[in-house]
């Protein structure tokens, strides 16, 4: 595939209507999250957001799409040319996470395989009030061959984080190689990562 340094991808959240949807593409942004206030979409739009990988820029373009059911297939037009997608439900409503189905069918439909996905458990700060138990959540996404992580709009590093992770593999995904400087700094200390003690070769 053609490498995407430089390229604008386009990165859509798709789930049920209250969801939070808007809510993380807003702290992904760097704006504060409003208690008590009510987001809704009434139509699908996005912003742009620059992430730097390894030194590199990287130009996403954040779709926020209307999840009501009178508005679906209108929802169908945005997925197109979609290169991640973040599956989002509300941990304190099982009625969106039994939605994802819907939204996994659908996205297959229009993508095939294409895209990178994930799935974003919304509401985390909300847990006392939570309808999906997390073993459930993570045996789902086990399941669909997805990562899933726990976000809340009042943690903006659990999205932005998630955020970074989908887009790397994405760069993996499109022939590109994303430097882990963690893993390297492990590597080093206990001596996997030690060409010394390699043979030479030539």
């Amino acid at each position: 595939m053609k490498s995407v340094e430089g390229q604008e991808i386009k990165v859509i959240l798709v789930g049920e209507s209250g969801t939070g949807k808007t809510s993380l593409i807003n702290i992904a942004m760097g704006l504060k999250f409003q208690e008590g206030v009510e987001l809704s979409t009434s139509a699908a739009t996005f912003v742009t957001k620059i992430l730097t990988i390894n030194g590199k820029p990287y130009t996403l373009n954040l779709w926020d799409t209307i999840g009501q059911e009178k508005f679906r297939s209108l929802t169908k037009i945005f997925i197109k040319d979609s290169k991640i997608v973040i599956f989002v439900y509300d941990i304190t409503r099982r009625a969106t996470f039994k939605e994802l189905d819907y939204w996994f069918t659908t996205i297959e439909n229009v993508l095939g395989d294409e895209a990178v996905s994930g799935i974003a458990g919304n509401k985390k700060d909300l847990f006392a009030k939570e309808e999906v138990p997390e073993e459930e959540a993570e045996k789902y996404a086990q399941d669909k061959k997805v990562p899933i992580k726990f976000t809340s709009a009042k943690n903006p590093l659990s999205f932005n984080s998630f955020l970074e992770d989908l887009l790397k593999k994405y760069i993996e995904k499109t022939g590109g190689k994303v430097e882990n400087k963690e893993r390297q700094k492990l590597e080093a200390k206990d001596g996997t990562n030690n060409t010394t003690n390699k043979k030479k070769c030539c």
